[in-house]
């Protein structure tokens, strides 16, 4: 005789799932059938009808956390003049117009921004303060270069001027970068591009971390130099700076400690990084002796040291002169 395995009527199996219940009761505002639902749903909606909320919501639409914004009319004047590249100006409604912000709209459409009005509260979630004079610049993110770019624009520039005759056009050609170590200050970090387009360096190298990066405040201050002079970020300065050296170029420090002058080093003629660090503390322990040479600038006992900016400028002007002076030597 086979018997059936199982549970068998009369032992609760039958309506075992049944038994096990259907979890935690829900809570009366999630039941549809309550009236703390429906008062739920009425307070929803006077929510997303209150305008300070939805303000805040549409302002969030445009912008985030990320995004680079100019604030104030003077800035964003400046920031278009000197051709930041932007995408958007937001333009508070009702706004009281000078000859700044009519500026500030003829500009943005020359150079085809979008434009937003947007009301009070609009621009103060935006800018995240009341202190915007009514216009906001949306600043686009600056285009770094590789390092591999830097270097093989600057051989480039280097080659086709080999056969010129002109011994000072062959040697101001020679491959010249500017490497920021520890340097946090954008206004800084703009002035020293500015320097560098001056003095016809091939760019600008910065670490990834620890260091300013191009910003709309380091845009205005290189006053459009920005555009024109590439810049590479690299994961560690230390390693660029010898994968560098691979490549027959040098390296020279500046440091207020230097055995030798700016300028005066012996490798202004070669293919030359000239290293700055941040005011006070100056260039890392590893940076340094990666340098071949550290350099100083003379300067009075009156004054620890000087601003970075002033450094590079300073540095640049060295080692296009002693370029000129080698050049006429021969």
């Amino acid at each position: 005789m086979v018997t059936k395995k199982g549970p068998t009527k009369g032992s609760g199996g039958k309506h075992r799932n049944a038994l096990r219940g259907k979890g935690p009761t829900p809570k009366a505002e999630d039941r549809v059938y309550h009236k703390a639902y429906r008062a739920k749903k009425a307070a929803d909606r006077r929510k997303m009808a209150d305008p300070r909320l939805a303000a805040r919501r549409r302002a969030a639409k445009f912008t985030s956390d990320s995004d680079d914004l100019v604030i104030g009319r003077n800035a964003v004047l400046e920031a278009l003049r000197v051709g930041v590249p932007s995408s958007t100006l937001y333009i508070a409604t009702r706004i009281e117009h000078d000859d700044r912000t009519r500026d500030i709209v003829r500009l943005a459409g020359t150079q085809g921004l979008n434009l937003m009005e947007a009301d009070r509260l609009e621009m103060d979630r935006l800018a995240r303060s009341s202190n915007h004079q009514g216009v906001v610049l949306k600043v686009q993110p600056f285009q770094y270069s590789s390092l591999h770019e830097l270097v093989e624009r600057a051989d480039k520039k280097a080659k086709s001027l080999d056969g010129v005759n002109s011994q000072a056009m062959r040697l101001a050609s020679r491959p010249l970068f500017i490497a920021l170590d520890g340097v946090t200050d954008p206004q800084n970090l703009g002035a020293v591009i500015r320097s560098a387009a001056a003095f016809g360096a091939n760019g600008v190298i910065l670490p990834e971390r620890r260091s300013a990066s191009v910003t709309a405040a380091a845009w205005k201050v290189s006053a459009g130099a920005a555009a024109h002079m590439p810049v590479a970020r690299v994961v560690n300065l230390t390693k660029a700076i010898e994968s560098l050296k691979e490549r027959g170029y040098y390296a020279v420090a500046l440091d207020g400690g230097g055995d030798k002058l700016v300028g005066e080093t012996g490798f202004e003629t070669d293919p030359l990084i000239v290293v700055l660090g941040s005011e006070g503390k100056g260039v890392s322990r590893l940076v340094r002796e990666t340098c071949d040479a550290v350099a100083g600038i003379p300067i009075s006992d009156m004054v620890e040291s000087l601003n970075a900016s002033v450094a590079a400028g300073i540095s640049l002007y060295a080692v296009a002169r002693a370029r000129r002076e080698a050049a006429a030597a021969q």
